[in-house]
């Protein structure tokens, strides 16, 4: 088969183990022949009579002759016998057999027998049996695939140039990195272009951003555009529990992409093996650091003339070892964010290739309604909208099955339990607190829909603001504004039933976290000042933070933080109940509408408050898309 037939993601050139060895067949079959052989070539012929029953024939003149061998006699009668004339009988040691033969006239001889066959099958048979054994064990434990003796192999996949079907073609939102990727390409592809000028082509890429936004499609984009091979592997596969089995693996990984160069090394995870060397308080790693040790070396020690291109996707760069990041090893770092809403409806269009839409499908509406999602989210979303329809045993897509797949991703999945008529009350109260606040401050997104249907973990109901545009940078008016739509909910409670409930547990974890970074973090506390007090960074792309939970201040600091933290919250509870507390006949209005309903839309909202759309209300062409759940 040619190699090109196989499909993508096999190795090359290597058994597949788990069979067994051609060997040992051959010699299970050689033995069958053998002992087959023995028993129709060996086998004596004629009837088999006892040494009594022979020597009475002897007497009686019966015999004609003889062939007296170590342990058996063949003969012959003088006719016929129960339809032979042939007999075999056992010898026994009998000094009088000769005279008695010569007393009957019986012709006699002697035989001479070939021991090799037996030979052959008591040593030789054994032996070769032993050396297929030895073979097939010997196979399996140096097969490629995991064996025992191919720990010190790389257990990368290798994807021939005609096995990477994906092209930019395949790859959307992301305009900046791909940009920056396609000079990679023409690297590959004309490297004298660069290289007759005196420039060097670029030994690594490093691409960084959160997690599903298309860094590995990124990668394989770019071998299916240059056409060369493509080496994939995971940095935590080079590390096992043998010492110095990732530096063997490392170098073994080198020497094969040399052979198949020009050709790209793409490592995904990076972070999980290059680490920086000393960062673990409770000791290093050795096998590790060994690793990373061997992986600089062969960065530094391979000839950027043979277009090698290693590329790697971590999004966890602030790890990452000081000299992965220095020029001459990972040259350019490439940032493959979170889409813009045009890229994000381009994400769409891609993903609906191959699903039926209904003509009422919107994709611009579905774009600007899935703010934060990454590439990966929208391909879920797609998906999820396809099963829902599938499931209502629809012929194509709606509108409305995005609708759901929105909510259902961003709420979690609707539970329709029964509740008594007090809950159902509380929360009603609670969830046109959060609405009735975030629509009566000024510059607050808009409210998309309030829902008191319960989804996902433990969630009684929620309110959907969707901003009108993408933001990046909050003001401390904005933050201000959000704290009091957080406990908006609260406060409800707190006007119109005279208690509270255990509902807000989570709007307070929110907003005490927004109010303790406004007073650590961004330095929005006029009593500490423009000073950061957090103490340890914080991970670009994930919600992790690194180092130790409190900064490097004294008590009396942390007093004082304190004391700001309950102080912006207080007036942001004081704002909210001031504004719930003006409009009380509005919170009744909506609650009972809300526990008719169940669901209610924004517009029905801003209709019963008596308030206009906002400037850029949501049309077919540019609907907001939601931020999260209050």
């Amino acid at each position: 088969m040619n190699p090109r037939d196989k499909r993508p993601g096999d190795r090359r050139s290597v058994p597949r183990p788990g069979r067994p060895a051609g060997a040992v067949w051959y010699v299970l079959a050689f033995v069958m022949v053998m002992a087959l052989a023995q028993a129709w070539f060996l086998a004596p012929a004629g009837r088999q009579m006892s040494y009594s029953e022979f020597k009475s024939a002897v007497r009686g003149g019966q015999v004609a002759e003889v062939v007296v061998g170590e342990q058996a006699i063949r003969g012959t009668y003088n006719r016929d016998v129960n339809g032979s004339r042939n007999f075999n009988a056992a010898r026994i040691e009998d000094p009088k057999l000769l005279e008695e033969l010569d007393a009957a006239g019986v012709k006699y001889t002697g035989e001479f027998v070939s021991r090799w066959l037996p030979e052959v099958i008591g040593w030789v048979v054994p032996i070769l049996l032993l050396f297929a054994l030895w073979s097939f064990f010997f196979r399996r434990m140096g097969g490629a695939e995991g064996g025992v003796m191919s720990f010190a192999r790389s257990k990368h996949r290798v994807f021939a140039e005609d096995d990477v079907k994906v092209s930019f073609a395949d790859v959307a939102g992301v305009d900046e990195a791909e940009q920056e990727l396609k000079e990679i390409v023409e690297f590959l592809q004309n490297p004298k272009k660069y290289t007759a000028l005196g420039g060097r082509i670029p030994k690594g890429v490093l691409l960084v951003g959160p997690p599903g936004t298309g860094k590995t499609l990124l990668a394989r984009a770019v071998a299916g555009e240059a056409k060369v091979p493509f080496f994939s592997l995971s940095g935590s596969e080079f590390v096992e529990m043998f010492v110095g089995v990732g530096a063997a693996r490392v170098r073994d990984l080198f020497a094969q992409a040399e052979q198949k160069a020009p050709c790209i090394i793409f490592i995904d995870e990076l972070d999980a093996l290059g680490r920086a060397r000393g960062a673990n308080p409770m000791g290093s790693h050795e096998e590790r650091e060994q690793t990373l040790n061997q992986l600089l070396a062969e960065m530094d020690g391979f000839d950027s003339r043979k277009a090698i291109i290693i590329m790697a996707a971590t999004n966890r760069p602030e790890v990452l070892d000081p000299a992965l990041l220095r020029p001459g090893r990972f040259d350019r770092q490439v940032l493959v964010d979170k889409p813009d809403v045009k890229g994000r409806e381009e994400v769409l269009r891609i993903h609906t290739r191959q699903v039926k839409l209904s003509a009422d499908v919107n994709l611009k509406i579905v774009a600007a309604r899935t703010a934060g999602f990454a590439g990966a989210d929208l391909a879920n979303l797609v998906n999820e909208a396809a099963l829902l329809a599938a499931r209502k045993d629809k012929t194509a897509v709606e509108m409305r099955d995005f609708e759901e797949a929105i909510d259902r991703l961003i709420a979690g999945l609707e539970k329709r339990r029964v509740m008594s008529r007090k809950e159902r009350e509380i929360v009603a109260y609670h969830e046109s607190g959060h609405a009735i606040v975030a629509t009566m401050l000024p510059d607050m997104d808009p409210v998309h829909k309030i829902s008191i249907v319960q989804r996902g973990f433990g969630a009684l109901g929620y309110t959907m603001q969707l901003p009108l545009e993408d933001r990046y940078l909050m003001q401390r008016g904005d933050l201000l504004n959000q704290l009091a739509v957080l406990l908006g909910g609260r406060t409800a409670e707190e006007i119109a039933l005279g208690e509270i409930s255990t509902g807000a547990q989570n709007d307070l974890l929110r907003a005490t976290d927004i109010a303790r970074s406004m007073v650590t973090e961004w330095g929005m506390s006029d009593a500490l000042g423009a000073i950061n007090y957090d103490g340890h960074k914080r991970n670009k792309f994930l919600d992790i933070t690194l180092g130790p939970e409190r900064g490097p201040y004294g008590e009396d600091t942390a007093r004082l933080i304190d004391a700001e933290v309950k102080r912006i919250m207080s007036e942001a509870h004081n704002q909210a109940r001031k504004i719930l507390t003006a409009h009380r006949g509005d919170l009744e209005s909506v609650t009972r509408r809300l526990l008719e309903l169940e669901v209610m839309e924004g517009q029905e909202l801003r209709a019963l408050l008596g308030v206009p759309p906002p400037a850029a209300e949501p049309s077919p062409e540019t609907t907001p898309l939601p931020s999260g759940i209050q």
